[in-house]
């Protein structure tokens, strides 16, 4: 019995996902429209026909990637006291990190190549955007100047991002140690850092009621 012809959304689905790592493997310029046929069993042609070239293929993919880890960062900035959607969205991108890992080398390395849309510079801008709406609620509610959260929300991200991008190559320690060094600096500041900071949602005992938490 020959082998089951795919359908075209199975061997549209197939081609995402081998164009997905090779891509990661070889990045864009290294990548061929031969190479992905090859490793999918198919002729050129095929590749062609779902997606127009290597660089509808490579959009189709830093898009769904987009979606994937901006649902993940707005779901954990969404609600809770402010030091805990911090702590969630660290949490979230070294998950997204470990667990995606061809998705995250391919958003953070070249994205902005064959793809004229979104990449991973606009969806750094969004985070940027949500985490000034939340600073801003929170300076107000402090009185504090909130006509600077720009400011503070380009250095938390940035600074979720470049670790984030860092700990891609090491991956040590564990993500949850390094989400909680994170949060010791964007909550304490240099000038109050805790010797052995841990996470409050994974911490074993009762936690205590923070000052900073009101809202």
């Amino acid at each position: 019995m020959g082998r089951q012809r795919m359908s075209g959304k199975e061997r549209r689905e197939q081609l995402i996902s081998i164009g997905r790592a090779t891509f990661s493997e070889k990045g864009f310029d290294g990548t061929s429209v031969e190479e992905v046929a090859a490793r999918a069993g198919v002729s050129k042609p095929v590749v062609y026909e779902h997606f127009g070239g290597k660089e509808g293929l490579y959009a189709v993919i830093v898009d769904r990637e987009l979606l994937r880890l901006e649902a993940l960062i707005t779901g954990a900035i969404g609600t809770g006291r402010w030091r805990d959607q911090i702590e969630s969205a660290c949490v979230a991108l070294l998950t997204y990190v470990e667990e995606e890992t061809d998705g995250f080398v391919i958003l953070v390395r070249d994205s902005a190549q064959g793809e004229q849309g979104r990449n991973y510079g606009t969806l750094f801008n969004s985070a940027v955007s949500t985490v000034s709406r939340a600073l801003g609620s929170a300076f107000e509610h402090r009185g504090l100047d909130s006509g600077v959260v720009d400011i503070y929300a380009q250095a938390l991200v940035g600074m979720v991002t470049a670790t984030a991008q860092w700990w891609l190559d090491v991956r040590e320690p564990d993500k949850q140690t390094v989400a909680a060094h994170i949060v010791n600096l964007c909550w304490n500041g240099l000038s109050g850092l805790q010797e052995t900071p841990k996470l409050r949602q994974y911490a074993e005992e009762t936690k205590t009621e923070d000052p900073l938490e009101d809202k």
